[in-house]
């Protein structure tokens, strides 16, 4: 089969012939129609995970995926032959991972039934951002009509946030580049936008909302810069991170609640999103479609962060 895998950590991804993998007892048999591409991924090729989890190689990257399932193994009962998935199939060892033709899933991973309004190459550029992004808002906890406000908004963990939080009636502030930003985030629900490559976001902030918003998740800044944003947010408040920068003191010092964020993949968030795209409340964002020999292309925007929605491999 073809994949695209790298042969040691730090490796350039190239597409690979290895063979089709085996269903095992508990386990899942995947035709993948598409893979999605997350920054994980590149974070994996460098090492992330070395010495916490075992790593085959040639390392198959990719978390995210959508397929057909052609066998299931001894003992599975969730799943049948055809059914169309969706999820994170990461799993120990890594490297045997989505971006591949074939992928054997154990049945327990964070997978589920794929929404069915749209299609296996959509539905894999849901898990990780459509999952990271609502379990962003819980943890944030804003209320009808408070202000969020939302750095990093034009990726695909953005576009979803925007969506899921216009559902709840929340009161988005988002950050972009461009016009064209500008435009998609105004489409999916945001009220405003700040162009921060014309104007200062805290100056803006500061001036339009002088007591404070009262919610921020920041998908993208370095440490000054997060502690920046946070002294925008309310006394009280609360504020995110997906970059791991939170200085936990100067939160508590502030009385604001949250700090680093890291999702947990469960079926159950994937059903919650499936649900949202089947009844026309949630769109997905996918920004390009791709084959395989353009991975090595797009994991190195994806590393620039010049990613506009979200990027999807097309397989099979």
């Amino acid at each position: 089969m073809k994949a695209v895998a790298v042969p040691q950590f730090k490796g350039i991804p190239q597409v690979m012939e290895l063979p089709k993998p085996q269903v095992k007892p508990g386990t899942i048999l995947v035709r993948v129609a598409a893979a999605g591409i997350n920054p994980f991924d590149w974070k994996l090729i460098d090492g992330i995970l070395d010495g916490k989890m075992p790593h085959n190689f040639p390392m198959v990257l990719g978390v995210d995926g959508a397929g057909t399932v052609e066998a299931i193994g001894e003992g599975v009962t969730h799943f049948k032959q055809g059914d169309k998935i969706y999820g994170q199939f990461i799993h120990s060892p890594i490297g045997e991972g989505s971006y591949a033709e074939y992928v054997v899933v154990p049945e327990k991973a964070a997978i589920s039934h794929a929404p069915t309004t749209i299609s296996l190459v959509e539905a894999a550029a849901m898990p990780t951002a459509g999952m990271t992004a609502l379990q962003l808002l819980e943890r944030l906890g804003l209320k009808h009509e408070q202000t969020l406000l939302l750095v990093g908004a034009t990726g695909g963990v953005g576009s979803f946030i925007v969506q899921l939080a216009h559902m709840q009636g929340i009161y988005v502030i988002a950050t972009v580049s461009d016009e064209d930003g500008a435009e998609r985030m105004k489409k999916l629900g945001a009220k405003e936008t700040i162009n921060y490559k014309k104007v200062s976001v805290e100056k803006e902030i500061k001036a339009n909302y002088p007591s404070g918003v009262e919610g921020l998740i920041d998908l993208v800044s370095a440490g000054p810069v997060f502690k920046t944003m946070t002294s925008l947010v309310k006394v009280g408040g609360a504020a995110l991170t997906t970059a791991f920068v939170a200085d936990k003191e100067a939160l508590k010092a502030r009385n604001i609640t949250g700090g680093n964020f890291e999702t947990q993949g469960t079926p159950a968030s994937l059903d919650t999103l499936a649900d949202a795209v089947d009844s026309g409340a949630l769109k997905v964002p996918v920004g390009m479609v791709i084959s395989m020999e353009e991975v090595p292309e797009a994991i190195e925007a994806s590393r620039k962060l010049k990613g506009k929605g979200k990027t999807v491999i097309k397989i099979g």
